[in-house]
């Protein structure tokens, strides 16, 4: 055990972080971390390229130096209501005021809390009060649905809410987003420390309550230059952002790859695999990253539209569930683009960069690709441990951490992997969705990954529900295609085409018309054993 690994401290804004002083001074000396933020990379790019756009929303192209403005407008109206340290939430699609927003949020020295729009009053309810948010941002509506009247319902049941600022519609009894904007003070902005926390983000709270993960500017700087470093980016090159800027993939490429590696972000308000190809081909993106179903649509979509998509260099694929024959199949039709598999957490993002070797399609389908700037090593259990400059910093609450890290100061993921050839990581499951069945573990990503290349399937997902006679059972939940409808016989004999052992067969098939999942593509695998066990 490093002296220094479970050492915490107190920040200037009053947040109890994880702090090690030996692996900070080497982050330091590695330039992985700086004596900066993106705050200054903001102020620098409005005064040296102005006119450079940095977010493409629709019709809009904001630059440099109206984002600046914008930005530092809105970051005085915060420090005219509370002072540096409060939490500022903001609940809203790719839209480009979400960018204002975190960017606001870290001029001011406050902490940006992204919240996913499909959240509703018991989680907002209970995420704004857990953290003390002093400000939240929303749509009046989006999808037909009233986030002004929620709010009413919500702040109305806590001790000390926040202010309200509706975005884009009608405020009613709640702050206009362009008052703040034009009546915004004269508040000086703060010197900014970048090892103080900016950002908290939630976690799904699958095993539990949610829990709240802590970054620093610093543990964002890492992860948005180890991108630089590894995913072939160059200032001038345009990302898609599909996947929510709520979540840490798709807040990144929104928000710090414009500041710190000289890219656009172009959103996407809504998932549309057409859309997306033309504004692709429009665009000429040249980096998109998304889940399993991002990279499916969008491959089907570049064969409907009769393009090969030029300009992509790279689609990096994470978040679920990713099968060997479509990282294979996208890597020979997207003929310019490394596609390749990656693995990462709120809590460590990016772990595994992939496999940049345009010739090496095997380890990039097969395998979830090298750890980057992170440590990574497999515990006795087959745990998949995680240290590095991009690491959060703990968690809101510091009971949250109990089991969280091992003794040398690794974050425990919960997820299982081994290493193939040496040095690439392949994440086979999550330690708690191993399956035992008279004694022999089944892993279930084992076995999607190769049902899911059987031809009368589209999607899959393998849980272990209770046997009175085995103790688990193997449930293979299918989303057919077309009018197929595959059984537990023409599984096993799939199967074992592939030399799989009997024992790891499903020995049950229940069909679905779609499997729940968050709106970051992954499989929502308790709700489906809540669904089978009633």
């Amino acid at each position: 055990m490093t002296e220094n690994a479970g050492a915490t401290r107190l920040t200037a804004g009053g947040w109890r972080i994880r702090w090690d002083a030996a692996r900070a001074q080497q982050a330091y000396e590695a330039g992985l971390w700086r004596q900066e933020t993106c705050a200054d990379a903001l102020h620098r790019l409005a005064a040296d390229d102005p006119d450079r756009v940095l977010i493409v929303d629709g019709a809009l192209r904001l630059t440099a130096a109206e984002l600046h403005t914008r930005a530092e407008r809105l970051a005085r109206a915060m420090l005219s209501r509370f002072a540096p340290g409060g939490v500022v939430s903001f609940m809203l699609p790719n839209w480009h005021e979400a960018a204002e927003i975190y960017l606001a949020a870290t001029l001011a020295g406050m902490v940006a809390h992204p919240i996913l729009p499909s959240l509703r009053d018991h989680d907002l309810r209970f995420m704004l009060a857990d953290i003390k948010s002093r400000m939240i941002f929303v749509a009046h509506q989006y999808r037909g649905y009233d986030y002004g009247a929620m709010l009413t319902r919500v702040v109305a049941a806590l001790d000390s809410p926040p202010e309200v600022v509706v975005v884009r519609g009608e405020a009613s009894a709640h702050t206009p987003y362009l008052q703040l904007l034009e009546n915004h003070g004269e508040a000086p902005l703060p010197a900014l420390d970048p090892d103080e926390v900016r950002m908290v983000m939630y976690t799904s709270g699958t095993t539990g309550r949610a829990k709240g993960v802590l970054h620093t500017h610093n543990s964002i700087n890492a992860l948005i230059r180890q991108i630089g470093t590894h995913w072939r980016v160059e200032p001038g090159d345009r990302f898609l952002v599909p996947s929510p800027v709520s979540h840490i993939g798709g807040s990144i490429y929104a928000f710090e790859a414009p500041l710190l590696l000289g890219s656009t972000a172009i959103l996407m308000e809504k998932w549309n695999a057409a859309a997306a190809v033309g504004i692709m081909l429009a665009e000429r993106c040249t980096h998109m990253a998304g889940a399993t179903p991002f990279l499916q649509q969008t491959l089907a979509a570049a064969r409907a539209a009769g393009s090969r998509l030029p300009d992509l260099k790279l689609f990096v694929c994470g978040g679920a569930s990713v099968s060997p024959t479509l990282i294979r199949e996208a890597s020979d039709y997207l003929e310019n683009a490394i596609v390749t598999r990656v693995y990462g957490s709120t809590e460590a993002p990016v772990t595994t960069v992939g496999v940049m070797d345009p010739a090496d399609v095997d380890h990039a389908a097969a395998t979830d690709g090298r750890p980057g700037i992170a440590t990574v090593k497999i515990a006795a259990n087959g745990e998949i441990c995680v240290q590095g400059p991009q690491m959060f910093v703990g968690y809101v609450h510091p009971e949250d951490e109990k089991d969280a890290f091992d003794a040398e100061g690794h974050y425990r993921s919960g997820d299982e992997g081994r290493w193939v050839d040496g040095d690439y990581l392949v994440v086979t499951g999550r330690i708690k969705d191993i399956i035992i069945r008279n004694g022999e573990n089944i892993s279930p990503k084992e076995i999607e990954d190769i049902l899911v290349g059987h031809p009368a399937i589209a999607e899959v997902a393998i849980v272990g529900v209770a046997d009175p006679r085995t103790g688990e059972r193997a449930v293979a939940v299918i989303v057919s295609r077309g009018d197929a409808m595959p059984d537990v016989a023409a599984l096993g004999e799939y199967l074992a085409s592939f030399g799989v052992a009997r024992f790891k067969y499903p020995e049950q098939v229940a069909l679905w018309e779609a499997l729940p999942k968050n709106d970051a593509g992954k499989v929502l695998k308790q709700a489906i054993r809540t669904v089978l066990a009633a």
